[in-house]
């Protein structure tokens, strides 16, 4: 399948949790037609780096993201990608009742990418909702892995999502 490739991070805490994106995720970005991040920055040092490796950037701010990173992303970031409705945001609150919550709130939208906890997450509500969070590349916290995602958009089909483990000696 032909279409936009796509690198989902979320989280990534640099410089506080690490110094820096693990060299497989800068590959990652340096090769994707769009990189998604939702949020916790923490340094506008990365947001940066990332505009300047990135080819196209859909970003959000999130809950550690101070007034530097607030004045340049928007809470809430969509785009259509490939024809696939995206959407991203940093805090979709408990797990409990996630999908319905999330189904209402981005009713007009295809995939949902959101951040905050740290763990991986990949379901589609009824609606047909699809809601990823990418994990952490950088702070697994109690995850056995660092993790990132990509996927591809082509007409208007996500497709190829993939949960990529960061090797525990590249963070």
């Amino acid at each position: 399948m032909d279409g936009q490739r796509l690198v989902i991070i979320a989280d990534t805490h640099v410089p506080k949790r690490a110094r820096d994106m693990p060299v497989e995720v800068w590959q990652a970005v340096e090769s994707a037609d769009v990189v998604i991040h939702a949020g916790d920055w923490v340094d506008v040092a990365l947001l940066d780096s990332i505009e300047t490796r990135a080819s196209r950037l859909l970003g959000v701010y999130g809950n550690n993201d101070g007034s530097d990173l607030r004045q340049r992303l928007p809470e809430v970031a969509r785009a259509v990608i490939g024809g696939v409705r995206v959407a991203v945001i940093h805090e979709t609150g408990p797990s409990k009742g996630r999908e319905e919550r999330c189904a209402a709130r981005f009713s007009d939208d295809d995939v949902l990418v959101f951040g905050h906890s740290h763990i991986p997450w990949d379901t589609t509500a009824s609606t047909g909702l699809r809601l990823l969070n990418p994990g952490s590349p950088t702070d697994r916290r109690r995850e056995p892995y660092c993790t990132y995602m990509t996927a591809t958009a082509a007409d208007g089909q996500l497709a190829e999502v993939t949960l990529h483990r960061v090797p525990r000696d590249s963070v």
